[in-house]
């Protein structure tokens, strides 16, 4: 690929913990998106899922090399305190 709309720097994206993936503003009204998982594969291409444009992302994929590791802390953290709350709603039930 060559033809990029943009070239941009990973601190100038927004990361949204809830859908996983960096963004950045599109013309076209929508946001450009890349995944931490995407820049862990040396992946450097944020698409926009309403055109066809494309952005180039500049980042170091050294800091995301670890990324598995964290994310399945942060997975076992979840499951961890889903339980916790299941059981906390287990001994307050009352019937």
């Amino acid at each position: 690929m060559g033809a990029y709309y943009d070239e941009v720097e990973i601190e100038d994206m927004v990361w949204d913990p809830a859908r996983k993936v960096f963004h950045y503003p599109c013309p076209c009204g929508d946001r450009f998106e890349i995944s931490r998982q995407q820049l862990r594969d040396y992946e450097d291409i944020a698409t926009c899922p309403s055109c066809s444009l494309i952005i180039r992302v500049i980042y170091d994929p050294l800091d995301y090399e670890d990324d598995d590791e964290i994310e399945k802390s942060e997975d076992e953290t979840d499951s961890e305190s889903s339980e916790e709350t299941f059981e906390d709603a287990m001994e307050k039930l009352a019937l």
